[in-house]
Parts: structure tokens; sequence; C-alpha cells
């Protein structure tokens, strides 16, 4: 079993919820965990890698040529150029780059403008602005953009993508605009081919089945790009059945055509080029920082866990100056090729550059093959590829971050006007939008036993000093007052408002006292904007909280309170969800019943997310010796046999004092209930001093002392203990379960996993888990 290190925040940690087959290999291994060896000095994992990348790279290169209008060898230039030149020179080494889906409808903009010439010069234009962007290294500039933008502009590029593709698999021909193609889709509908429209068919039943094929016959069929198999299986049968089908011309290189100066407007050229250079960048950058995750999941040394994004952007800009020099297309990073090169194993830039050159020898002696496929496969494979950019996913965390209204605007915006207008209008609303919540405060005023309370929410900004001065003369003069301060946010004009009206208020008389969001007193307004504690700690045990006064009322009363007023509001809905469908966790966490061990804060899950079994030592008892208390194996039973979770976590932690209790002898005897539970832990103590078993190591040293090693070998022989399990043991036969384990040094607030072998044995050494980039999951088209 491997557990190498991951990011806290990554969306594929084994704990987090979204494991994958590929996120537990050995550093730098291909699937399935084998060493890879070395062939006339390359990786072998790079050169499999560098063919699967390659299988997608191309038909997917001719269908954006297509879809833009270009001449079709202008895909496989980019797709060679981008791999060669992009992949030698630019920071993401594990990157894949080339013709991109997000750029097909600025370049088919450009062509029916243009010309195809002279788009090929505004993309060398657009290189050399890249160039010096990267020279200013103002990359990372590029990630301010919101979220909810980016993703507008790819789902609007998407539905254009798919509106346009639409018309060929009908056997027609696209119009110039969107709206244009919806206007002509009627008609098209009615003079629809049945040739290109049952090829068309083939295509996407192949694509959106070929993942879900189950078994071990699945297994192997997804050894073939879905892709690939669909294009070829459409050629085969068209070619097979003698169908009268448009297909594929590729010309004869001699007559490529190369870039020319562009005629037309300076201000309309310069808009042109700053189009190509931002969508490009952007979306390069994206991709790149998507990377660095998948990469920080899989593991490893040697690959740099984050990317060099000023050479990244040099590298696409030198990749641009020589694929419109050469007569391609605009190139960028790809996040769906560049994650199928991290999935099959690649460790190095080889990956990336032999699946360039594999592009060069297909596009000089494939020719004859590749003009046998039908132009309706292609348009198919490319409006799948649009719709797929409106991502589900993608809407539900902007619905969950409140940027509906941007994403929607863009969207609008981007099929309506075109990219760069659409990309400029949502960052408008997205203004617009930061505007009006930072204008946007809440103030009430109401009665409470023994006076009043005005409750602020929000920013508390000079906008709301009249209707908080307003709310505060409502207070009766010399009357008791709690003013309860909700806001992240008190300018200066606010704090001055708050001050004056306290300092009038007490010379009448009266009593104020200012409270933060939990209820907590704060000392002036504005000084202690979270009270005396960090918004980081809203536990009951940490020490600021002054526990001499209030009524005798439940201990967590306050808690509940605070959770039903500022928490309640937004996972309600989530929660109606779930209590809806039920629960569906895809992971078993056993750890320890320790008061400091918050499951949910280390590893960054939410309701639903983890089936959590917590008890004294994190124990697992074996079969049959559990004595009357069968608990923890009817939770493993649950969540294996009823649940099926995909893996099973124990999760050990430093100082545990059933660790402590072991080694002062404490399951000597079965006087009490913690003594007989605590001889479940025997195996663990007999292995730390056997001397058939090598010590546990964290990070590169040895355990800090007895109790440390103890609580490392604890995680080992439960895993032990686990296995022994029927229902365990079962998955794990059948491959569709894994076990991890895990420790979590509390000072130190690190995690650490345990790595191994096999699924069989365990190394006993626990590596550090390093803080990862910020999670970038919704950028990924």
């Amino acid at each position: 079993m491997t557990c190498t290190p991951t990011s806290p925040d990554d969306t594929h940690h084994p704990v987090a919820g979204r494991t994958g087959p590929d996120s537990c290999h050995r550093p730098h291994s291909p699937p399935g965990g084998r060493t890879p060896r070395r062939r006339l000095g390359l990786d072998a994992a790079d050169l499999s890698a560098s063919v699967s990348v390659f299988l997608i790279a191309l038909p997917l290169s001719l269908g954006i040529a297509l879809a833009t209008g270009a001449p079709l060898q202008a895909g496989l230039v980019a797709a060679a150029v981008g791999g060669i030149v992009a992949g030698r020179l630019g920071g993401s080494p594990l990157q894949v780059s080339g013709p991109a889906a997000g750029l097909t409808v600025v370049t088919a903009e450009l062509i029916q403008h243009y010309g195809w010439r002279a788009t090929c010069a505004i993309t060398v234009a657009a290189g050399f602005c890249q160039l010096g962007l990267s020279a200013l290294r103002v990359a990372r500039s590029a990630l301010a953009v919101s979220p909810a933008i980016v993703h507008g502009m790819l789902a609007g590029i998407g539905v254009t993508i798919a509106l346009a593709q639409l018309h060929i698999v009908l056997g027609g021909t696209p119009d110039s605009s969107p709206v244009a193609n919806v206007l002509a889709l009627p008609g098209q509908l009615v003079a629809a081919r049945p040739t290109a429209l049952l090829i068309s068919g083939l295509t996407v039943a192949i694509l959106l089945a070929w993942p879900r094929v189950p078994g071990r016959t699945g297994r192997i069929l997804r050894t073939v790009p879905a892709a690939l198999a669909a294009v070829v299986t459409a050629a085969a049968v068209s070619v097979g059945a003698g169908l009268d089908i448009e297909r594929v011309d590729l010309p004869s290189w001699s007559a490529h055509a190369l870039p020319s100066l562009p005629d037309g407007p300076v201000l309309g050229l310069v808009a042109a080029v700053v189009t190509i250079t931002l969508v490009t960048s952007v979306q390069s950058l994206l991709s790149a920082v998507a990377v660095d995750k998948l990469v920080a999941a899989r593991g490893g040394n040697s690959v740099p866990l984050r990317s060099d994004l000023d050479r990244e952007l040099s590298g696409q800009g030198a990749a641009n100056i020589v694929s419109g020099a050469l007569g391609g297309l605009p190139v960028a990073g790809v996040a769906v090729r560049s994650t199928a090169n991290v999935s099959a194993g690649a460790v190095s830039r080889n990956s990336t550059m032999l699946h360039g050159l594999w592009v060069v020898v297909a596009a000089l002696l494939l020719v004859p093959a590749m003009d046998l496929i039908p132009l309706a496969a292609l348009a198919a494979l490319v409006a799948v590829v649009g719709v797929q950019m409106v991502s589900l996913t993608h809407l539900r965390n902007i619905r969950r971050n409140r940027e509906v209204l941007v994403y929607a605007a863009t969207v609008g915006s981007v099929v309506l006007t075109g990219v760069l207008e659409g990309v400029l209008i949502g960052i408008g609303v997205a203004v617009l939008v930061a505007l009006h919540r930072l204008t946007r405060t809440r103030i009430t005023v109401e009665e409470a036993p023994g006076g009043h309370r005005v409750r602020v929410r929000g920013q508390l900004t000079f906008l709301a000093v009249p209707r908080l001065s307003r709310a505060l003369g409502q207070v009766p003069p010399g009357g008791s007052c709690d003013v309860e301060l909700d806001s992240s946010f008190m300018d200066h004009a606010a704090y001055e408002a708050l001050r004056d009206w306290r300092t009038a208020h007490t010379a009448q008389g009266g009593a104020v006292q200012f409270t933060g969001r939990a209820g907590l007193r704060t000392s002036e307004p504005g000084s202690e904007p979270h009270g005396c504690c960090r918004p980081w700690t809203p536990w009951r045990n940490h020490r600021c909280e002054d526990r001499s006064h209030g009524p005798a009322i439940h201990p967590l009363a306050s808690g509940l309170s605070s959770f039903q007023r500022d928490t309640a509001p937004l996972v309600r809905d989530e929660l109606a969800r779930l209590a809806e469908e039920g629960q569906r966790p895809s992971h078993l966490f056993l750890t320890c019943a320790d008061s400091r061990l918050v499951t949910s804060m280390i590893t960054a899950s939410g309701p639903g997310d983890l089936f959590t079994v917590r008890n004294v030592g994190n124990l697992v008892p074996r079969p049959g010796e559990e004595r009357g208390d069968e608990s923890v194996a009817a939770a493993i039973e649950y969540a294996v046999d009823v649940l099926e979770v995909d893996s099973i976590t124990v999760c050990g932690h430093s100082g545990c004092g059933a660790m402590q209790a072991l080694l002062d002898g404490a399951a000597d005897d079965d006087s009490t209930p913690l003594r007989r539970w605590l001889r479940h832990g025997r195996p663990s103590l007999a292995r730390m001093r056997s001397r058939r078993h090598p010590w546990a190591r964290i990070a590169g040293r040895l355990p800090a002392d007895a109790v440390e090693q103890l609580c490392l070998t604890n995680v080992v022989q439960q895993l032990e203990h686990l296995r022994t399990h029927e229902a365990v043991a079962r998955r794990l036969a059948d491959g569709t379960l894994r076990l991890h384990g895990m420790y979590f040094h509390v000072g130190e607030a690190q995690a650490y996993l345990l790595t191994g072998t096999d699924e069989h044995r365990m190394d006993e050494v626990f590596t550090r888990v390093a803080p990862g980039p910020s999670s970038l999951e919704e950028v990924r088209a």
C-alpha cells in the first residue's frame, strides 16, 4: 500500500472524499505501482504517457481546427509545437499544450474577419506579448480573475462551439454567430442528412458510454482514449458501409499556408492580439495550477510541486510565435490532456515533448488514415467537448459562493458579443457585485430583556453610518444596550460614530456593551473586531472566554446559538439534500476520541463526506475479540457493505493518553471498562517491542519518545486488524477498497501519511503532508 504526501486542501486527498485509483502510488511510478525502466535514456513512464496523450490529442486537434474554420493541418501544427516548444521551455513540466477548445470561438472570429494567414500573424504577435508579460513577471496576477468569470467564459465558449458544430452534425454548415446558428437550427433539422446524423450519433454514444463500461472489460477498454475509439469506430463504420459522407481532406504540406501581414483597422488588430494573449495566458496559467494539484496528489520529489508561472508564460509565448509562423492555431495549456499526462504516470517534460513528436510522425505518415475520418465524427467530438465545458460542478460552486449573476452575465456576453467583450462585461458585473456586498449592511434594533439590542450584519463603512445613527437613535436615553457587531471590516467613520454615540449615551446614564459575532464581549468598538480570540478558534475551550459570568445554562448553548444564527443558514440547503438523499460518504475515518482531534478541520471535510468512528486509542478489535462490545465491528461492516465506502483511514495522534496508559501497564488487568478496552492495544505494544518489525519513522526521523513510537506503531497494527474483518478482506481482494494510515501531530498541527509497498505490507514510514496550492478544481476545461 502506498499513500504519499498530498495537499491538505487537495481534492484528491484520500481522506477528503475524492480519491482516485492513481492517488496512492509510490513517487514517480506509473499506474500499477511498477518501477519505471529506462529506455534509450528516457523514463518508460514518460514514454507510455506520451502515447496516451498523443492518442487523445490527435482527434481533438483535427476537431478544433475544423471548428475554427482553419486548415486541418493547423491543428496538427499547434499540437506538435505545443508539445515540443512549450513542453521544453515552459515552467510546468507535466502540462500539455496545444490547440484548445477555449480558443475556438476567438480564432474562428479572427479567421472570418482577417483570413487565415493574417490570423497566423496575430498569433505570432500574441506570442511576443506573452514574452513581454513574462519579462514583467505578472503571471500571478492572472490568477486574480474571479473563477465565476473564467468558468463563464469557458461555458460561453462551450455553448458557442456546440451550436456551431450541431449544424455539421446534422450535415450542414454553421453560420458566423451563435444567434444566427440558433435561428437557422429549425431549418437545419428539417434538412438533416441521415448519414451525417448516424455517424454523429455513433460518435456521441461511444464518447458517453466508453468511460461507463463496467468490470474488467471496461478497464481494458479504457486503456484506449474515448475520443480515439469514437473517431476510429465512426471512420470504420462509414468506410465499411460505404457511406457517402464528407471526410477529412488534408492537402499537401507543400501548399500549407504561412502567415502574412494583416490588413485592417489598427485598433481592431490590437484588440485581436490582446484577446489571444489574454485568453491563452489565463487558460494556460490556471491549467498549470490545476496540474500542480494533480502532481501533489500523486506525490513525488523530483517533479516540482509548484509551476514557475512566469516561465510557463514565456514558454507559451514562444510556442505561439513558432505555431503562428508555421501556420498553426494558437497554443495554450490544456487541462484535459494535462490530466491524462499526470494520470498516465509522466514524471518529466519528456512526455509532453514526445507527444509532440508523435504528432509530427502522424502528420507525415498517417495522412491516408486520417483522410478516412468523417467530418461529422469530428464535429460530434468537439460538440461534446463544448457541452462538457458547461460544468454542473462549477455551477454548484458558483451558486454556493453567490456569484451566479457574474457567471450568467459572462456566459451571455461571450455568446452574444464575443470572448474579450464578454470577459470585460463579466469583470464589470463582478466589480458591481463586490461594491453591492460592501455597501450591504443590515442594521436591526430590537427590545431585549433589560434593554435593547442593536445588531449589525455586513461591512460597516461610511456608507452605513447614516442608517447606523438612526438605529442607535432609537435606543432610549439612559437605557441599557448591547451592540452586536458581526462584520469583518469597520472603517474609521463607523468607528467614530459608534464611539461618539457610546460616549453620549453613557454620559446620560446609559450602559453600552459591544459584543462580537459569537456574543463575546469586546472592550472597544473596532479595536478588537473578533474579540480577544481569532476567528479560526470558535471552540469552547479557548482561554480568553469569560466563564465567571452568565446564567447557569447548557455549556454549549452559546455555541449552538452561534451555529443557528451564522452557520445554519449557509448549510441548510446542503443538509436538506442529504436528509432527502441519505448519506453517501466515500470514506470511513477511524480515529481517537481525543477532544483535540477535530476531524472536519484537519481533513477539510463537511457533512456527508466522512463516516467517522471514534474511540479511545483508535483501536480496531480483531473479529471474535470484541468481548461484548461489537460497535467498531458493526461500524466497519456498515461502512464497507452498506455504504460501500472506497477507503478506510486509521488516524492516530501525538500525546495519546491511551498509548501512555498501555505503556504504563493499564491493560494488564480488566478491573475497569477502560482497562478491558485497552487490551485491544496489546498487539501494538508487542509489535513495537518486537525485533521482527522495523521501528516506525516519521518524516525521516525516529520518534521523539516511546509514546510517539507506540502511537505510530498502533496505526500500522490497527490496519492489520482491519484486514482480518471479513467485509474488509473481501473488498480488498476485489480491489474496490483501499486502506490508509495517518498520524496527526497536535502540537505542530501537522499531518503525516503512512507509506508502504503494497496492500499487505507497511513500511511504517510516515511522510509529512506539505501545504499545497489553493483549490482550483472548478477550472478544468
